[in-house]
């Protein structure tokens, strides 16, 4: 009696198919289009930090005038105003030395305000010589340079008080200006670190 070998079932034909070289797209649209193939999502990036604008600093209409005058510069300008201001008094004020003289003190504040550190001790020199200039066109003479000289001595003999007064303001300004000055180098001196000083040598 013949035996027929049974060939054990297999769960489906075997078939080879043959690979394409080209990657398997992701899909097709309803039209039939390639659709592209999703970006997978990479590390997100965190958003760079949003720059605040700056406060807008006041108009320059509030803040006073704040030149810096050289000594030069302090001495052209207290003697061209002082010498303005006398030519006003003699023509609004019938040549009065009292009114001269109360000019004279905001100008001396402003010469001494105004002038640079480094020029600080030119403020009280200069003011006297402004007030001499200014007198020029205040001073009573009788005609010449004679009358006129011996007129701007009595002005300046009957007027010493306010002379005086404006440079001693003057002064006090400055000296002022200079103990400020020295305490804010101090303070920057003394708020150095140590580690930040170098010796002969050059190293730290």
């Amino acid at each position: 009696m013949e035996q027929y070998r049974t060939r054990p079932a297999q769960y489906g034909p075997r078939r080879d198919r043959p690979r394409s070289s080209l990657p398997p797209q992701a899909g097709r649209g309803a039209g039939g289009g390639a659709v592209r193939a999703v970006r997978q999502p990479g590390p997100q990036r965190r958003p760079a930090a949003v720059r605040r604008p700056a406060p807008a600093p006041p108009p320059a209409a509030r803040r006073l005038p704040n030149p810096r005058l050289t000594g030069l510069g302090s001495g052209l300008f207290c003697a061209l105003v002082m010498f303005l201001l006398g030519g006003l008094c003699s023509v609004l004020f019938g040549a009065s030395l009292t009114a001269y003289g109360v000019l004279f003190l905001p100008v001396c504040v402003l010469t001494a305000v105004w002038v640079r550190r480094g020029d600080l001790m030119t403020a009280p020199v200069v003011v006297p010589i402004a007030f001499a200039v200014g007198l020029l066109p205040v001073a009573d003479g009788d005609g010449g340079t004679g009358g006129k000289l011996m007129g701007l001595v009595t002005a300046l003999a009957t007027q010493a008080g306010w002379l005086y007064g404006g440079t001693l303001i003057a002064g006090l300004i400055v000296i002022a200006r200079r103990i400020r000055l020295v305490h804010r180098r101090r303070a920057a001196a003394g708020a150095r670190p140590p580690g930040g000083r170098r010796d002969f040598a050059g190293t730290p």
